[in-house]
């Protein structure tokens, strides 16, 4: 019986051991796929920097309370023939003036304008309210319905003042790209967060209670810092 017992005990083993085998690197695949969005949301927010076509963008940076990221919204294809795409959300502490660790959101339903000269678009929110950021620690949050949008101001010598939960600006090959975000939704891509911390955390543990952080997010946190001087 004690042999029995020990095979089938064995046995028991070896399933787990293959189980946890068999899952690890679709886990590795969504936590590399994690990093490499955050690592494209950089290079996206310095060329946004950049661009001297976005002034106002460049002086109200500081004013805002958090940047959403997003490296590629594709037109067509996402979810069932929609337009949208994932990037990121870092929001800056009040205090320190320190910006958090990164949560995941996807960006869908996106009307692009027809000045839009390709299938694809960067781009860059600054949240600009409260109320914007306490939307976005919930798992959707519709632009238009739960919060307001509006475009930022594109080219030199624009000093529009602008009274809005969040404000858009989008490019595509390096050009100003028009795109609707009046019925877009964010929702938070919990999946991706889940790899990248290596654990199930919400956005507001992650940006208020700051419960979960990865090295990995340095260079895109300290590229913010820098520029929202």
């Amino acid at each position: 019986m004690e042999r029995k017992a020990s095979k089938v005990g064995c046995a028991a083993v070896l399933i787990i051991a293959l189980l946890l085998t068999a899952m690890t690197p679709a886990h590795a695949d969504e936590r590399a796929e994690a990093q490499a969005i955050v690592d494209r949301a950089k290079i996206t927010f310095e060329s946004f920097m950049r661009d001297k076509d976005y002034p106002w963008l460049h002086e109200n940076l500081k004013k805002a309370k958090g940047v959403l990221i997003f490296p590629q919204i594709l037109k067509g294809g996402f979810i069932l023939g929609g337009s949208g795409g994932t990037g990121v959300l870092v929001a800056k502490d009040p205090g320190s003036r320190d910006w958090s660790q990164p949560v995941f959101y996807t960006l869908g339903s996106v009307t692009f304008g027809f000045q839009i000269g390709g299938e694809a678009a960067e781009v860059l929110m600054l949240v600009m309210s409260q109320k914007a950021i306490d939307t976005l620690f919930s798992t959707s949050v519709k632009l238009g319905g739960d919060a307001s949008v509006a475009g930022g101001p594109y080219g030199a010598g624009q000093k529009a003042d602008i009274t809005t939960d969040f404000i858009s600006f989008a490019k595509t090959k390096g050009l100003y790209a028009g795109l609707n975000l009046e019925v877009s939704a964010l929702d938070v891509r919990e999946k991706l967060n889940k790899a990248y911390y290596g654990k199930e955390v919400r956005p507001v543990e992650i940006i208020i209670e700051k419960k979960a952080s990865n090295k990995g997010a340095a260079e895109l946190t300290e590229s913010l810092k820098r520029e929202a001087k």
